[in-house]
């Protein structure tokens, strides 16, 4: 699976740690965040992931911030991004199954690290239900 990661300064080790979990699982991940713990605007580093995202240039994105709210919020800006705000396995498999979530966003100030990778594992392992979740997946995009 190709996939997009994005971070500002307080998500840079979350970054590190989920890329290398991805690579040891055999997926390819392109990197739009921050290297550093500078502080950063995290906008610049979202947007390129919800655009890889909605061109189909990555299956999925994952984006992380400190509250992970303001990532989330600038992904969705993005007509054909659907990020979710996850803080547990739970909803990491809801997001996907129910709302077709396409990218996922990480509270870096508010989870470990293990939980980070057991809500990006059960993240994109899971499958849009479809049926009638695909029916108010429709009805979200404003043209």
């Amino acid at each position: 699976m190709k996939l997009s990661i994005g971070n500002d300064h307080a998500g840079t080790e979350y970054k590190k740690q989920i890329t290398d979990f991805l690579i040891l699982k055999g997926h390819d991940v392109q990197n739009h965040g921050t290297d550093t713990i500078e502080s950063v605007d995290y906008p610049d580093f979202i947007h390129p992931v919800a655009k890889d995202v909605a061109s189909k240039n990555s299956d999925l994105g994952i984006i992380v911030c400190g509250s992970g709210n303001g990532a989330a919020m600038t992904a969705n800006k993005h007509q054909k991004i659907r990020a979710a705000l996850c803080w547990n396995k739970e909803l990491a498999k809801l997001a996907r199954k129910h709302n077709n979530a396409n990218i996922l966003s990480i509270p870096a100030r508010f989870i470990s690290i293990k939980e980070t990778k057991d809500i990006v594992d059960k993240f994109i392992k899971t499958k849009f239900e479809g049926g009638r979740h695909k029916r108010r997946v429709d009805k979200i995009p404003c043209f």
